[in-house]
């Protein structure tokens, strides 16, 4: 059986701080270096994230719930599924993180989906617990589940413990729970002169509306996104260029930046409704277009990464 004993209660029973070895303390000394590096543009949520990491990694939070809970709230492409990837992989490495799109479960028979719909089924969520005790769980675009998958989450969150078809009982204690939603970010393009207290007030009062009282209570902290100022969007299509031209160098091909590059490929790759989400595309096809035409024409492609204005694009001079 892979039922995992329930914690005592600390304080009540022995010392429950766990023994973590140097590299563990160092990560987690190193976690909020990691999420400014990676996560551009949200510095207001990244504190409250690290904070809540390492109180469940240091054995601080409470025994019988999830390690730590977050609502991810705001606009699409503007990092929030990326902080939880980050995270994860910082704390567990890459294997740790089992994520769940929501729209995927709008029935009440999606619930087999996770629990398992016939006797002897453990379901997606029994898998992951077969195969994983720590972790973290996301579920994308909440909002979107069935009432009967939200009070699946409302249990997990209050007790940190889900009945499987086959009868057992698992514990989820070990795992970080994380929800993210759009709510309310649609309207806040007419709000955005307002202040970001104001902004953030709307979205957490329509999200706790789409997402019930009651799960909003049972959430450690609930971090509201903020829309990608211009500094902020070439600071991440910079990063994704960084890394293509890595990935080219290691294939022989050497490349350096026209000032003009990085503004054409926000332009490009940046959208008013998706965020930086398509940026990552947008980066590996111009560049790689560019690459590969050097190739084509029998040259190497090596020297000045410019824009071509006459066609849109980019080439290597």
């Amino acid at each position: 059986m892979w039922y995992t004993k329930r914690t005592p209660v600390r304080g009540k029973d022995t010392d429950m701080t766990p023994s973590l070895s140097s590299s563990k303390l160092t990560q987690l000394q190193n976690l909020d270096a990691v999420l400014a590096r990676e996560i551009r543009g949200q510095s207001q949520v990244l504190p409250r994230i690290t904070s809540v990491i390492r109180r469940g990694e240091l054995g601080l939070s409470h025994p019988l719930r999830p390690r730590g809970s977050f609502a991810l709230l705001g606009p699409t492409g503007v990092g929030k599924t990326e902080v939880v990837l980050v995270t994860t992989h910082h704390i567990f490495g890459p294997d740790r993180l089992f994520r769940f799109d929501m729209s995927e479960y709008q029935t009440q028979e999606s619930l087999g989906l996770l629990l398992g719909a016939k006797l002897g089924d453990v379901g997606f969520l029994g898998a992951i617990r077969e195969r994983a005790a720590e972790g973290s769980l996301l579920f994308d675009e909440a909002e979107k589940a069935h009432p009967r998958v939200l009070d699946l989450l409302l249990q997990l969150l209050d007790a940190a413990r889900l009945t499987v078809a086959t009868g057992q009982t698992l514990d989820f204690s070990g795992f970080y729970v994380w929800l993210t939603s759009n709510i309310g970010s649609a309207e806040l393009m007419s709000l955005q002169h307002s202040s970001e207290a104001t902004l953030e007030r709307h979205v957490l009062t329509r999200a706790q509306q789409s997402l019930r009282p009651e799960i909003f209570a049972r959430i450690n902290e609930k971090l509201v996104f903020h829309r990608l100022a211009y500094d902020h969007q070439l600071e991440i299509a910079e990063k994704f260029l960084a890394r293509q031209i890595a990935f080219l160098g290691d294939r022989g091909h050497r490349l350096e930046l026209h000032p003009d590059t990085l503004p054409f490929l926000v332009r490009k790759g940046f959208h008013p409704k998706l965020g930086a989400r398509p940026m990552r595309d947008a980066v590996e096809k111009l560049v790689g277009d560019a690459v590969a035409e050097c190739l084509l024409n029998g040259r190497p492609a090596c020297g000045t990464l410019c824009v071509d204005e006459a066609r849109d694009c980019l080439l290597v001079r």
